[in-house]
């Protein structure tokens, strides 16, 4: 009887502010003003809406129903709909990981220069005639390098950097709030980027962000705003009264996300003016978060009547608390996610579909030799694009499209393989929220059909504009990986 209650011991308040905490990003809401401004908030109210909503209580339902399998969505695929599937799905997945390695590794920089210098210094590098991209991608080749190295020798923990990074988090939210609030006492209420009518909310000053396709196509950036979901799903036996308890938190936490990313993006207009802040070159998805900083403490001094080189330092300090609390983030999450995914697929899955060497453990209980493959393939590919000839602005936006793909792709396996799973017999199923077949179909082809939009717009704005390259990288990931993956099965398999 204790064992159980004990069990039992998440709360509706833990279990909000579990998913606020793993779910909510500070970044996604300057990357969402920096692409379509005001009018982005309502794809982030939509994405809420008609995929974080419906897709969370799909992963419920797995995960009380499988609450005991070790591989995580490995097994619930394969629950649904068999191994092949389940293995490639998965494969995806993991590549959705590699391919956040390959854009953080490089981004981790950005945060780590704007804290010593107070601004971001990543576009000014340059070494024996490289240009800044390429030094940048060398950077990162070297950071994977060296938390691989780490990792695999188990020191998890310098992983406790990331409770320290969560707190700075929550810091850097409340100091933007009361900054941006003062501001606009300060300014009597007047908006540095205006509202003309109900068309701010609908029209994005960006120019890149103007016709249907480049539009629709931003629905991936407002889709991977909530992404994660699925991994805290896996606690629902944990929760008290879960049938109640677990749809009525994630109900919560999605007004509560949905409200904070809406009002949020609404007040980067009060002290940022997008023609003449982010219209410019040297800001790009990489740096945006600490370019909109740095001007809410410049706007601040001013509206303060202090001297202009006084508003400047204002800027410079507020840039390094965001560098600080942004780069302790990235350290923690590295440290975890460099081992976790690829040690949860490899132990989850059959043995028989790996090298021996891939699925053996090290005397840290760490899959060395499979990390270190893992890390082989990140190195490569941000060598490819770093030295492929992209200035910063298209080097970030190849890799933010490449992220935001590669990790929205697998939920169209958990989603498509929903109904398959709610059919299968003999599986205890404690937690229930679609109760009919026809109703668990009809909400599965929505979301799928949301999810697929999102993904193919994406990748087919960039061959629209002409650009090839950003194309390419775009929609290499998951078709590779899942090329691999097939490939990979069929010869592990056929043995």
């Amino acid at each position: 009887m204790e064992e159980n209650k004990s069990k039992s011991s998440i709360g509706f308040g833990a279990l909000v502010l579990m998913i606020l905490s793993t779910i909510f990003g500070f970044a996604n809401s300057t990357v969402a003003f920096d692409q379509m401004g005001y009018a982005s908030i309502i794809w982030y109210i939509l994405a809420a809406i008609f995929v974080f909503l419906p897709t969370s209580l799909m992963y419920a339902e797995y995960g009380s129903s499988l609450k005991e399998a070790k591989g995580g969505i490995y097994s619930w695929l394969e629950a649904a709909v068999g191994e092949k599937i389940a293995f490639i799905g998965t494969f995806i997945w993991l590549s959705s990981w590699i391919v956040w390695m390959t854009s953080t590794a490089s981004k981790v920089w950005i945060p780590f220069t704007s804290m010593l210098f107070g601004h971001d210094m990543t576009q000014s590098i340059g070494f024996a005639g490289l240009s800044s991209t390429s030094v940048v991608g060398l950077l990162g080749i070297a950071w994977i390098i060296f938390v691989t190295w780490m990792s695999a020798r188990g020191i998890q923990g310098i992983s406790k950097v990331a409770t320290v990074g969560g707190v700075f988090t929550m810091l850097l939210n409340a100091v933007f709030l009361v900054i941006s609030i003062i501001v606009l006492i300060l300014q009597h209420g007047k908006l540095m980027q205006p509202i003309t009518g109900m068309g701010s909310f609908i029209h994005s000053p960006n120019a890149d962000f103007q016709t249907p396709v480049a539009v629709i196509s931003f629905m991936i950036y407002a889709i991977f705003a909530y992404g994660g979901m699925e991994s805290i799903s896996g606690v629902i036996d944990n929760v008290k009264k879960p049938e109640r308890t677990f749809p009525f938190a994630v109900v919560t936490s999605m007004i509560i996300m949905a409200v904070s990313y809406a009002l949020m993006i609404f007040m980067w207009g009060i002290s940022t003016n997008w023609n003449q802040v982010l219209g410019k070159g040297e800001v790009n998805l990489g740096n945006i978060t600490y370019v909109l900083m740095n001007n809410l403490g410049v706007t601040l001094g001013d509206t303060m009547g202090l001297s202009h080189a006084t508003s400047l330092v204002i800027g410079s300090w507020l840039t390094r608390f965001t560098g600080l609390s942004m780069w302790l983030g990235y350290v923690g999450a590295f440290f975890v996610l460099i081992y976790s995914p690829i040690k949860s697929f490899m132990l989850g899955s059959d043995e028989r579909l790996w090298p021996k060497k891939m699925t053996k453990l090290n005397e840290h209980g760490m899959p060395a030799y499979a990390m270190w493959v893992q890390a082989a393939i990140v190195c490569v590919i941000i060598f490819a694009i770093s030295f492929g000839g992209s200035a910063a602005k298209e080097f970030y936006l190849i890799l933010t499209n490449m992220s935001n793909v590669s990790t929205t792709a697998p939920y169209l396996f958990l989603v498509g393989a929903f109904p398959f799973f709610k059919k299968q017999p003999n599986l205890d199923r404690p937690f229930v929220i679609f109760k009919s077949q026809w109703m668990t179909n009809l909400v599965s082809v929505i979301v799928f059909l949301v999810l697929a939009a999102g993904i193919i717009f994406t990748c087919l704005q960039p061959f629209l504009d002409g650009d090839y390259v950003t194309f390419f990288w775009t929609l290499i990931g998951p078709i590779f990986f899942g090329i691999v993956a097939w490939l990979f099965y069929h010869v592990k398999a056929s043995k």
